[in-house]
């Protein structure tokens, strides 16, 4: 055959999260999307801040459109760079220059930039902390790398002992992902601090720089005063990937950033490394006017209290129908131990009663369903009822 097998295969079989939204929308035409309990993508359900749209209004009403959808610089326009480098610094006390900021679209193609800009030999590994959103491990094959798991402990929280024992000589990068999708977890500043000190004595032993990647779509959606560490405050060799996908609800336009730690060593030429993977990619330039949008309401936040009514209500819910939940500090997803502990049986019979949850084995853990809680709150509502008949089947 003369296409890339590898590639068709990505192609003819989707992600577990997306085979079932595409089972939604037909099941939704079959019998009215109302009676079709979809908990299955993580879709920002809230609305762009009105900075968002009034800026967007403004830009196209005010700016040479030549210029406003034009290309900017490579690595993303020098103003929108220096204003996000100057955004990390006053939150979190670093000292990052524009020429440490590369603009993506979204975090799906930082973690690939960063992985391509890091990653040289066949035979590297890529350490992930389960559960671990399911891409990373295309994001990581594609780079040529393996990806490796640590399991967590039992609060899903991370195994530092585990975690040790997967470094090996082999180990180029780790990706750390908090508020963490799929559970909703947060991990501490002491967990944060104990993985650095690792992975700082593990760099020494091995004779070389590993890599700490903190994929970060989530980091304003946490509930109550919870800190999220800032992990380059941690650890040098850090870099950052960030997505305003969730922070300002813009999933569809595919806007982020890569941000390299200046402390990190050989930092200069790691970010030629980055501005080189992104032009291998394909990933130059992104979107321009996002750019420009995200230059001006960096400060802006969505109202996250319509997730926090919805975790409320379904987690004090599932867990008085008597299921076992972990309750979420941060993004919007629900992790629930099913019953008898097969998470595809769990979701057939789910399916059943048309509530539409994903089985978490392709997280890298058994035996748990996610239940994206970013929907509208009718939606949730409306399918308590259908829960706590399956929890009846279960005898829960």
């Amino acid at each position: 055959m003369s296409y890339n097998q590898k590639m068709y295969g990505l192609g003819s079989r989707r992600s577990i999260i997306r085979e079932i939204f595409e089972y939604s929308k037909t099941r939704g035409l079959e019998i009215g999307a109302d009676k079709v309990f979809d908990f299955s993508l993580g879709n920002p359900s809230v609305p762009a801040p009105k900075e968002v749209n009034e800026t967007i209004e403004r830009l196209l009403r005010t700016e040479d459109s030549v210029l406003l959808h034009g290309y900017t610089s490579a690595q993303g326009d020098l103003r929108v760079r220096t204003a996000i480098a100057e955004n990390i610094n006053r939150r979190f006390g670093q000292s990052l220059t524009p020429n440490h900021i590369y603009m993506t679209c979204g975090a799906a193609a930082s973690l690939s930039i960063c992985l391509r800009a890091l990653f040289e030999e066949s035979g590297e590994e890529c350490i992930v902390f389960a559960p671990f959103f399911t891409e990373y491990r295309v994001f990581v094959e594609n780079a040529g790398g393996t990806l490796v798991a640590s399991l967590p402990d039992s609060d899903l929280q991370i195994d530092l002992a585990d975690f040790e024992e997967k470094i090996s000589a082999c180990t180029k990068a780790v990706i750390l992902n908090s508020p963490n999708n799929p559970s909703g977890v947060v991990y501490p500043a002491d967990k944060i601090a104990a993985v650095a000190e690792i992975l700082t004595k593990k760099s020494k032993e091995y004779g070389h720089d590993i890599y700490l990647i903190a994929d970060e779509p989530y980091r304003e959606l946490v509930y109550g005063e919870l800190d999220v560490p800032y992990l380059m405050n941690y650890y040098p060799n850090t870099l950052v990937c960030y997505s305003y996908s969730k922070s300002l609800s813009l999933p569809g336009e595919r806007i982020g950033y890569i941000a390299v730690n200046p402390a990190m060593n050989d930092a200069a030429n790691i970010y030629l490394a980055v501005c080189g993977a992104g032009r291998s990619l394909g990933y130059v330039c992104a979107p321009s006017l996002m750019q420009q949008v995200i230059l001006h309401c960096l400060d802006a936040k969505v109202n996250i209290e319509a997730y926090r009514e919805n975790r409320d209500l379904l987690y004090n819910s599932l867990t008085a129908y008597g299921y076992d939940c972990v309750k979420p500090d941060g993004a919007f997803y629900l992790f629930v131990k099913v019953p008898a502990g097969d998470a595809y049986a769990f979701y057939e019979r789910a399916k059943a009663h048309e509530i539409l949850v994903v089985p978490c084995d392709d997280f890298g853990v058994t035996g748990y369903v996610r239940i994206a809680y970013c929907v509208d709150k009718k939606r949730v509502e409306n399918s308590l009822p259908a829960f706590a008949a399956l929890a009846k089947e279960y005898s829960l």
